[in-house]
């Protein structure tokens, strides 16, 4: 009963926070808060407009999304993957195993690093 209620919250939750970003523009609305990297350095942290890219996907604008950060957009199927690999860490205790993999932990960190690097170099 308590799983199937933080469930439902969560989904709950999901849906309130898509219909947030769906109606207001994170680029025009005051209410989204701004990154405190960004504001303090000048310089793009990782997760730098992710939240215009979530925007631009609720409205179907994949190239939007993808310029305003390339890496969350990559990221998405990894994302599902591990939820679902969440999801059956009973039943699959193998899959898990592999989706947690450190190798892989390793691969995340310093893809997340040279993102960070290139994408202040270049001016992503």
């Amino acid at each position: 009963m308590r799983r199937t209620l933080i469930i439902i919250l969560a989904i709950a939750a999901l849906l309130v926070f898509g219909i947030i970003y769906y109606a207001l523009d994170p680029s025009q609305s005051g209410m989204f808060p701004r990154c405190t990297f960004l504001t303090l350095t000048g310089y793009k942290c990782p997760g730098c407009g992710s939240q215009r890219a979530i925007h631009a996907l609720l409205h179907g604008d994949v190239v939007g999304a993808f310029k305003y950060n390339a890496l969350l957009l990559i990221s998405i199927p990894w994302i599902a993957l591990c939820l679902y690999a969440e999801t059956q860490r009973i039943r699959n205790p193998r899959l898990y195993t592999r989706i947690n993999a450190p190798q892989l932990m390793w691969f995340f960190l310093i893809t997340v690093l040279l993102w960070w690097l290139l994408r202040n170099i270049f001016n992503w």
